[in-house]
């Protein structure tokens, strides 16, 4: 099996190449330059493992939450790469592939995964090891203010990951610090984990049509349109 992964949903810019299980991925800090970069960094990836495009089975792609730009961006380009190739795509969840890394020795903790989302909220997922499916979400994902959060009380112990736990001066930590194993609040996502939940999904028979693939951006608006904006400024003037 064959994929291509990509995740753009935070300031981390993420392409990861899957073949026969066998990894490789190229990983950068780099806000701002997502659109610069994965297509050349997909090329570089096919190019190092001597195959082409035509060799996919599918795509795999960090469908969000996330940043709005960055979750549009990768939802595009592999909805339009897939259309091309004529392959399906494998939508992963950016929050699962956050917390995927941290159940290997999350022990009987759960894994709660945060990224900022900006305007004084988080993103949110709680996510358990699961040998067949990678990580299973227990719940839904949600949004909520760092230091009004409410996780689940079935998961007494927690292993805390993403840039939410750094928001707004630690207060997601602060917060549910009763309960938190560990915390790491650098930890971002890697296409190599999406590509690995989306290898999983994949054998489970889970790969959709490319005209299928919809973001998940948990705002129920994310951006004003134009029109929208000018007509807040002219209803404030009334």
């Amino acid at each position: 099996m064959n994929l291509l992964a990509i995740e753009t949903s935070t300031e981390a810019c993420s392409v990861a190449l899957w073949i026969d299980g066998a990894l490789r991925e190229r990983h950068e800090i780099a806000p701002r330059r997502h659109t610069d970069l994965v297509l050349p960094w997909a090329d570089d990836l096919l190019a190092q493992a001597g195959i082409g495009k035509r060799a996919l089975d599918a795509i795999a792609v960090g469908r969000g939450p996330g940043a709005f730009t960055g979750v549009r961006l990768a939802v595009a380009l592999v909805q339009g790469m897939a259309l091309a190739l004529d392959i399906p795509v494998l939508p992963v969840s950016t929050l699962a592939a956050l917390a995927l890394p941290a159940t290997t020795d999350a022990g009987t903790a759960d894994v709660l995964a945060a990224i900022d989302a900006r305007m004084g909220e988080v993103y949110l997922g709680l996510f358990r090891a699961d040998a067949d499916a990678g990580v299973i979400a227990l719940g839904g994902e949600w949004m909520a203010r760092p230091g009004e959060a409410v996780v689940a009380d079935g998961a007494d112990l927690l292993v805390g990951v993403g840039t939410g736990f750094g928001a707004a001066e630690g207060l997601l930590a602060t917060r549910l610090a009763p309960r938190l194993r560990r915390v790491d609040a650098t930890a971002l996502p890697h296409a190599a984990d999406v590509a690995r939940l989306a290898a999983l999904a994949f054998v489970r028979g889970e790969a959709i049509a490319a005209d299928r693939l919809e973001p998940a951006y948990l705002r129920d608006k994310v951006a004003l349109t134009l029109a929208e904006q000018q007509h807040r400024v002219l209803s404030a003037g009334d």
